[in-house]
């Protein structure tokens, strides 16, 4: 717990410093991300050169990203201890994150973490999910510990707010840079109440993202796109030559004004003497087997299908496409189970907040994913079938799995089975009734 005059100090000297060196490294992190990559071109080069260089900028790592997000929609949280879990998911749907999920887990890709603040509202706990460009988190131990030992967060411009485990000290910038201690609150949660999301976390704390670690690739990428703009603009077609043209008594300066007059539609003629040749243009041939092979390397180490990067799914047959999702797949897969863990621990902290003690130290909170897999209707309820007959599953249970049908429409054909069950479902319960003599 931060006090007194240490909040003040702790701010000022400590944690703006780090939460700006960071900053610096993020917001690099994020222009490569979308669209705004570094402008390394020469100062003094022509505008013509300068435009080849905005168009040849693509936001290949935002494309990374995206094709990891679009499979992580988290859709229901699956308890063993509790069988009604209706209050400990209903935090998550007030504060729609169904929706806003997806905001975070690209921040968390795309940066290598990010985080959700859970704290006391008006009717029940307020999530809100934040970049670490806003955040600055401090932890005692980075690897162990679930909450922070107190944060830091840009509210506005100049306005601050820095919580720990009791309070949340408002502070505001002055234009000086110093900053001006407002006010202190108790928040009520308990703890310093920021959940850490984390793409990826080595026992050294070191997170990294989907963009840091390819920045070189997709530098490479644009430049290989430049030079071959460069070359269509400027050496793509046949240069005509004409030696021996009589251009009178003109000057240096003349003469060259003169040999820039030529143009593709003109017709040169001459003399005795004169000769006319041609230069080939420049061949791009070259230039595009190289992008084909940067984006190629892109796709090999970032784990992100070819065709995702290229979209030619010429000549892929339905094996071929498989195994080329299979490592997208995996990482997929390892990113479920981080984050997963994470939204429990959201849900945790917003049923002890609540008061639910018991689903607070519900420890078998598991989220349940979305299947995104292409596969069609039939497919999936063969399997599904097979599991049901097979493994003697009861049906109503792999409702939620069949592809585009949400939880709440499986729970909500479960209550209308009880509500109008079948001939065979009355007469058991008519037997068994009878059997147990409670049939009036």
């Amino acid at each position: 717990m931060v006090t007194g005059s240490g909040t003040l100090e702790l701010a000022q000297d400590v944690l703006l410093p780090a939460f700006e060196t960071e900053k610096i490294r993020l917001d690099v992190i994020d222009e490569w991300s979308r669209w705004k990559p570094e402008n390394d071109i020469a100062v003094r080069s022509s505008k013509e050169h300068r435009e080849l260089k905005d168009i040849a900028d693509s936001p290949w790592l935002g494309l990374v990203v995206t094709t990891v997000a679009q499979q992580l929609v988290a859709e229901l949280v699956r308890s063993s201890e509790v069988e009604d879990i209706s209050k400990i998911w209903l935090p998550w749907q007030r504060n729609r994150c169904h929706s806003r999920q997806r905001a975070l887990h690209r921040a968390a890709l795309t940066f290598g973490y990010a985080y959700s603040e859970v704290l006391p509202g008006d009717t029940g706990a307020v999530i809100r999910n934040h970049s670490p460009r806003n955040v600055y988190a401090v932890y005692a131990d980075p690897i162990v510990d679930d909450y922070p030992a107190y944060y830091l967060k840009k509210t506005s411009s100049n306005g601050y707010t820095l919580t720990d485990d009791v309070y949340v000290h408002t502070l505001v910038r002055e234009q000086n840079g110093s900053l001006v201690y407002v006010t202190g609150e108790e928040h009520g949660a308990g703890v310093a109440p920021l959940i850490r999301y984390s793409n990826s976390i080595d026992l050294e704390a070191r997170t990294v993202g989907e963009v840091e670690p390819f920045i070189k690739n997709a530098r490479r990428i644009n430049k290989t796109v430049y030079d071959r703009l460069a070359v269509q603009h400027f050496n793509s077609w046949k240069v005509r030559t004409a030696t021996g043209l009589d251009l009178g008594d003109l000057t240096d300066e003349e003469r060259a004004a003169e040999k820039l007059k030529l143009s593709n539609e003109d017709i040169l003629t001459g003399g005795e003497g004169v000769q006319f040749d041609t230069l080939d243009e420049t061949s791009m041939e070259g230039f595009n087997a190289a992008h084909e092979s940067d984006i190629m390397d892109l796709a090999a180490i970032s784990q992100t299908p070819a065709h995702a990067l290229t979209g030619n799914l010429a000549n892929l047959g339905a094996d071929t496409l498989a195994e080329a999702r299979s490592m997208l797949d995996l990482k997929a897969g390892e990113r479920k189970v981080g984050f997963g863990d994470s939204h429990a621990q959201v849900l945790r902290l917003a049923a002890h907040i609540e008061g639910r003690s018991r689903d607070a130290n519900d420890f078998s909170l598991v989220i349940s994913w979305a299947d995104l897999e292409s596969r069609s209707m039939a497919q999936a309820g063969d399997a599904l079938g097979k599991l049901a007959t097979m493994l003697k599953i009861p049906p109503e249970l792999l409702w939620d799995r069949i592809p585009s049908v949400t939880a709440e429409e499986a729970k909500s054909w479960i209550e209308y089975r009880e509500k109008h069950p079948s001939a065979d479902e009355q007469l058991a319960r008519t037997l068994i009734e009878q059997s147990n003599g409670t049939n009036g």
